[in-house]
């Protein structure tokens, strides 16, 4: 195939299967599936039912023998997917981890270059692209300057100047505000009624992308098989299947999960508090002139309090600071101006500046997830990385293991406890950081997106193990654009502003 050939592309799967290495179950296994070209299909399934790995078998980033182990076939217009460099483009859920290059028009010309198309042909691609997904930025722009519902935008236009005949997208709304949902689907509307490519979009939250598609099809299963539970249009799957599908895991609109209890207290001790706080995303020091670092301030003037017992949401716009603000309440990046005191009950003796805490005494004090999982794992096996907390405490080996052994089975990782972190899905993944948080058992918690990536089921799950550990005395910080999150954890909310 050649990186000109945009024919809408044809998908076969052939009773295909794959298996990372070092890892006993398989994420696909036996899969049977064909998909038209030109078909906008929303591929639904439960949490690890292998939606990421079949996408990315698509695309041709799985690796080779030394990553994994494959059985069967997975074709694009009858040629091995591997093998068909060009026909697919792939847009992840992460905005930032697919940024490669500092300006946007180098950034959408990444793609084509690797590709081989001709230098001549590379920049009328990069204008028609960003035209295509309507961004309309200066070439020139700062890749860093752009709000995630843009860098989003960027990284389909990057897609879309390779003129893949099939566009992969992987929960590509996952980490967005609601505008910036609307900007993404709008953009790849824009994109497959222009260009009549295949479409294959992976989303757990499923309202936003039934204007757009014709079929909808779910995987269940994985160690006996991975079957397709559903196939049909999505009036006929989501209308006829729902409960089924919901009890399943599907979110399935008007299927929601249950959600827990009011808090049992609704005006705990304080545990800290910032005061005329302001945030950036860079550090004052050497080789950042006063300039430079009041221009990375995002976020001026915050009052807050953490309360034991109860739930801070922070919400508000991509780009508006919400991550900024939960590693500096975490003690992890200092305050540009103002403070952050963690009070005696939180402090225990160790001053009011979580800053000035070593890592150790952060531990059972602050226990903070990221909102990228891969930039906290650090142990070779699922159950490494919740030993490594509890280990640094120096518990002893039965208090250890029955902290361990409840969070693997209550977040469904038991099955998962040998595997290589990086080989779980991204909901297993983001599951797993949480579990090793809550190992070290800190009296406060801060969680930056807890929730994306999961199944309804999970969802449930996590939820109501946030709401135990609220009712048990914890203060919770969630970072989140899940307002289904605020509302079900009776969250008290506080808004960051900021500009798109």
């Amino acid at each position: 195939m050649t990186p000109s050939d945009t024919r809408p592309a044809r998908i076969d799967a052939q009773h295909w299967g794959w298996r990372h290495a070092g890892r006993a179950a398989w994420a696909v296994a036996g899969l049977d599936l064909h998909i038209e070209p030109g078909e906008r299909v929303l591929l639904l399934g439960a949490s690890g039912s292998g939606k990421s790995t079949l996408l990315h078998g698509l695309a041709g980033v799985l690796g080779g023998d030394e990553e994994g182990e494959s059985t069967g076939a997975l074709l694009i217009d009858g040629a091995p997917a591997a093998a068909a460099r060009g026909r697919a483009g792939l847009v992840l859920q992460d905005p930032d981890s697919q940024v490669i290059l500092a300006r946007v028009g180098d950034d959408v010309a990444f793609g084509c270059e690797n590709l081989g198309v001709p230098r001549e042909q590379i920049w009328p691609r990069v204008h028609d692209a960003l035209a295509a997904v309507g961004l309309e930025v200066p070439l020139d722009r700062p890749t860093k300057a752009l709000s995630g519902g843009q860098k989003q935008r960027l990284a389909l236009a990057g897609a879309v100047a390779m003129r893949p005949g099939l566009l992969l997208l992987d929960e590509p709304t996952a980490n967005l505000d609601p505008a910036g949902v609307g900007e993404v689907v709008d953009a790849v509307k824009s994109v497959v009624d222009a260009t009549g490519a295949t479409l294959v979009v992976v989303e757990h939250r499923v309202e936003a992308w039934l204007g757009l598609v014709d079929r909808v099809i779910v995987l269940g299963g994985a160690e006996g098989g991975t079957t397709v539970m559903a196939d049909g249009s999505p009036e006929a799957v989501l209308g006829r299947m729902g409960e089924r599908l919901a009890a399943a895991g599907v979110w399935v609109p008007g299927f929601g999960p249950r959600h827990p209890s009011a808090p049992l207290v609704t005006d705990g001790e304080r545990l800290l508090h910032a005061d005329d706080l302001s945030i950036a995303r860079v550090r004052r020091g050497r080789g950042v002139s006063d300039a430079a670092f009041a221009a990375n301030i995002v976020a001026s003037d915050i009052e807050l309090r953490v309360r034991a017992g109860s739930v801070l949401a922070v919400t508000g716009p991509n780009g508006a600071g919400k991550s900024t603000l939960g590693l500096t309440l975490a003690g992890l990046i200092p305050p540009a101006a103002g403070a952050v005191h963690a009070d005696p009950v939180l402090g225990q003796g160790l001053g009011a500046d979580p800053m000035r805490w070593k890592s150790r005494e952060l531990l059972t004090r602050i226990g903070t997830v990221f909102q990228d999982p891969e930039h906290q794992l650090l142990a070779s096996t699922v159950r490494g990385e919740l030993e490594i907390g509890p280990r640094a405490l120096g518990l002893d080996e039965a208090t250890m293991n029955a902290r361990i052994e409840p969070l693997l089975e209550r977040l469904r990782l038991d099955r998962l406890a040998r595997a290589n972190p990086y080989t779980l899905s991204g909901g297993e993944k983001r599951r797993l950081t949480v579990a090793a948080a809550l190992a070290t058992a800190p009296r406060m918690l801060v969680l930056d997106e807890p929730t994306f990536g999961q199944d309804s089921r999970t969802w449930a799950e996590l939820v109501a193990l946030l709401a135990e550990l609220r009712d048990e005395g914890t203060g919770i910080v969630v970072v989140t654009h899940d307002d289904d999150v605020v509302r079900a954890l009776h969250a008290e909310r506080f808004v960051l502003g900021g500009a798109r």
